[in-house]
């Protein structure tokens, strides 16, 4: 019988991204690229809005600007203290379950996408408003980055995710709260609405670039592989136990004879049937050298 720590220990994780949504993946990274070097273009070296930021952020501006208690507490969820303590929350709980790929995602992911925006492409493109780097929004970065990894996370593996209608409640949840943030920083006059696509798109390509990358780094168990095996202890169906093929293997004739437990008797030579006890046992030749006179 199995013990149950070696049936766990030899089943392999299982992907971040099944082979369906890997190649949705890679499609999504593919956008998320193309539109932060697009808007990076448009933008390097502005510090104003243009016809599209301006009619959106007008709009957004007009409409809750009788919010700014809200609006404040909302843009605190972007800060660097709620992102690392969320980040952390993430992690530890992928750890309280034994999802090694989905802890090294969170504590990757997420930092990498902030890194990226605050060090790389705020100087790089140069957009200001108020005198500050605005592109790409580093709240916004953080948020969708924070969102796609629950969304990652949800897809799998199966005996660990919630029901369906459940999943994409907790989905639709942490989309509409990463979108609330950085909707909070336009409307409190911190960025162009411009600056929170493109920060939506790095944080969101990062994660799924990210997955990508560590699922092609140790390729997991195909689909099906842990209920085919569960039964077994791991073992694929046509494995052998260990201990039926260290018999199979033992020697055949006298060494065989001692792997198996049988000794012969002092002296090394084998014992004769006896006789006279064991007459019947005997050839009538060798009664008949064995007999007097």
């Amino acid at each position: 019988m199995p013990w149950p720590a070696q049936s766990r220990r030899q089943q392999p994780p299982e992907p971040l991204l099944p082979g369906p949504l890997r190649r949705l993946a890679v499609l999504l990274l593919a956008g998320c690229v193309a539109v932060t070097v697009i808007l990076a273009l448009a933008f390097t070296g502005q510090s104003r809005a243009d016809g599209l930021d301006a009619a959106v952020d007008t709009q957004i501006r007009g409409g809750l600007a009788r919010y700014q208690g809200p609006l404040h507490l909302l843009a605190g969820l972007g800060g660097l203290v709620p992102v690392t303590a969320l980040t952390a929350a993430l992690v530890l709980a992928c750890l309280a379950v034994r999802r090694w790929r989905g802890a090294a995602l969170a504590g990757l992911a997420v930092p990498a996408a902030v890194a990226l925006t605050e060090y790389a492409l705020k100087p790089l493109v140069g957009r200001t408003i108020r005198g500050s780097p605005c592109f790409p929004s580093g709240h916004a970065t953080a948020m969708f980055a924070l969102a796609a990894t629950c969304a990652v996370l949800l897809t799998g593996p199966r005996r660990q995710r919630p029901p369906g209608a459940v999943r994409r409640l907790l989905i639709l949840g942490a989309v509409l709260v990463a979108a609330a943030v950085p909707t909070a920083m336009v409307a409190l006059g911190y960025h162009y609405f411009t600056d929170t696509v493109a920060g939506t798109a790095v944080g969101t390509g990062m994660v799924l670039l990210a997955a990508l990358v560590i699922d092609r780094a140790r390729p997991a168990a195909p689909a099906g592989h842990g209920a085919a095996t569960a039964g077994t202890g791991g073992r694929a169906p046509g494995d052998v136990p260990r201990g039926v093929a260290r018999r199979a293997r033992l020697p055949s004739g006298r060494r065989g004879r001692l792997a198996l437990g049988h000794r012969p008797p002092p002296g090394g030579a084998v014992a004769a049937p006896p006789w006279p006890g064991g007459a019947a046992a005997a050839s009538p030749a060798r009664r008949r050298r064995a007999a007097p006179g």
